[in-house]
């Protein structure tokens, strides 16, 4: 061949990221983002829209309160495992197979549990749910990473959590209408649009390939032995914590203990397969060697912490601490859902100009003025300062969700980005399942040193009521003030 001929055309095997990129030409990362983000609209529906179904849920089959809260725990149990598994079935399956197994198990789980007649089917298919949701959500920061040149990865983060965080805020108030008018079973079907419309879009512009661009292996061997150390850990660990609230003080410290000694076993697992050399471990402990991945995770469980158990204890102080009526509450939480779906969008297009840890870091300093503000309003506080202060609260967390991803696993290599995916995203659940423990205990604590409870009763009460709500609200100040300390450690050494 001369010197002045045309280099041969590189062949890419058919539905790779790069054929795909071909075929559908500049605009198909677009088109991929938009199948994964509603996909992950479809998980965050599935897991957060139930709750208001519950009540109704509870008089059709005759179960006690203990007995239809497993709708919601089980489906968060079987989500923080089945998130160890994603870097598996990426590899075993490739990105393209596992997106579209999993919306088929969503929808699947919608049809199953909107028609069952006995409670155990439908526990069953949130289990199923909650397995296809866990799997899901990590996936979506690793084709961002892929997909996107690093100065596109801002916007695409923004765009992509603007649409994610609408699907819980307006969530709940379409399920509520839902259920008056059709029922508890239509909440189920409500997954099926989305799961469909997501399976439909994966099939055509979800890349066949496994992470890193390889093609998917597959007899890749599952890790059966760390998924079961894994998953006693989380079921003992969200028991124990359950446990906290008004159980067995022996039994809850009992399961935790549990829970930390499975989990030191679930560690040593994998270092031992690390020191053998075994094909793709549950969880890959070196991203942590990482500094900027180590602190994203740690500032991901604390901020995890810090915002379920403040989304658990907002409408429980605004209704029994201020004595606001139901429909005030999700009147006045309305404008601040909203509010952080803008701002994820505006600050998106910010991370691809600003540092990862400047954002981070100013996100997490709003969050704690807001926490530390609501201590100090009592009653007859107007309904626009509460607003106020909810919406400054979301406007932090509009800084810190689009950029803590960006700033924890920018520098990991191509092939370990599920596992640092799956990783933090497996310690943001649960630090959400301790925060709304912690918070739910130490709110009773409070209380009872106090001499209140949560019933009305007359205007001491009431004070002795605020005061336990203000020293709950300034444990979530001091959380995510160590959130901030924490953030420091995103900047890249000089």
């Amino acid at each position: 061949m001369s010197l002045t001929s045309a280099p041969p055309p590189t062949h890419h095997p058919p539905g790779s990221l790069q054929a795909l990129r071909a075929r559908y030409g500049p605009r198909y990362r677009w088109r991929l983002l938009l199948s994964v983000m509603i996909g992950a609209m479809a998980a965050l529906v599935s897991s957060t829209v139930v709750n208001v179904a519950i009540p109704d849920l509870s008089h059709h089959f005759h179960l006690g309160q203990d007995q239809a809260q497993w709708v919601t725990s089980g489906f968060m149990a079987a989500s923080v495992v089945a998130m160890l598994t994603t870097p598996w079935m990426l590899a075993r399956f490739g990105f393209r197979r596992t997106y579209v197994l999993c919306m088929a198990v969503l929808v699947a789980g919608g049809v199953v549990g909107g028609l069952a007649d006995h409670y155990a089917l439908v526990l069953a298919a949130r289990l199923a749910e909650g397995v296809a949701a866990g799997i899901v959500q990590p996936i979506p920061a690793v084709i961002i990473l892929r997909a996107f040149e690093p100065h596109e990865q801002g916007r695409a983060s923004g765009l992509f959590g603007m649409g994610v965080v609408l699907a819980p805020a307006l969530g709940p108030s379409v399920g509520g209408v839902l259920v008056q008018a059709l029922g508890w079973r239509s909440i189920f079907f409500l997954v099926v649009p989305f799961g469909l419309l997501s399976w439909w879009l994966a099939r055509r512009y979800v890349p066949v390939t496994a992470p890193g661009g390889v093609p998917a292996q597959p007899g890749l061997p599952l890790d059966v032995v760390g998924l079961a150390l894994a998953s006693a850990a989380t079921l003992a660990m969200l028991l124990g914590l359950a446990g906290l609230h008004g159980g067995p003080p022996a039994q809850a410290a009992t399961l935790l203990v549990a829970a930390a000694a499975w989990l030191a076993a679930f560690v040593a697992w994998q270092r031992r397969r690390a020191r053998l050399g075994s094909p793709q471990p549950l969880m890959h402990l070196g991203v942590f060697t990482h500094r900027a991945f180590a602190a994203g995770s740690v500032v991901s469980l604390i901020y995890g912490t810090a915002l379920f158990g403040s989304t658990y204890l907002f409408p429980v102080y605004l209704q029994l601490g201020l004595g606001l009526p139901a429909a005030y509450v999700g009147t006045l939480l309305l404008p601040a859902g909203l509010v952080l779906a803008l701002t994820i969008a505006v600050v998106g297009r910010l991370a691809d100009r600003q540092p990862a840890h400047r954002l981070v870091t100013v996100g997490l300093a709003l969050l704690t003025a807001s926490f530390a503000a609501f201590g100090l309003v009592g009653q007859g506080t107007p309904l626009l300062v509460l607003a106020l202060l909810a919406v400054l609260g979301r406007v932090g967390l509009g800084f810190v969700l689009p950029s803590l991803n960006l700033g924890a696993m920018r520098g990991l290599p191509a092939p370990a980005l599920a596992q640092g995916s799956s990783a933090i995203n497996v310690l943001r659940m649960l630090g959400g399942a301790t925060g709304v423990s912690v918070c739910g205990v130490f709110l009773e604590w409070r209380l009872s040193a106090h001499g209140a409870t949560l019933d009305a009763g007359s205007a001491a009460l009431a004070d002795a009521r605020l005061a336990a709500f203000a020293e709950t609200f300034g444990l979530l100040t001091a959380v995510c003030a160590l959130a901030l300390l924490s953030a420091r450690a995103l900047a890249p050494r000089r």
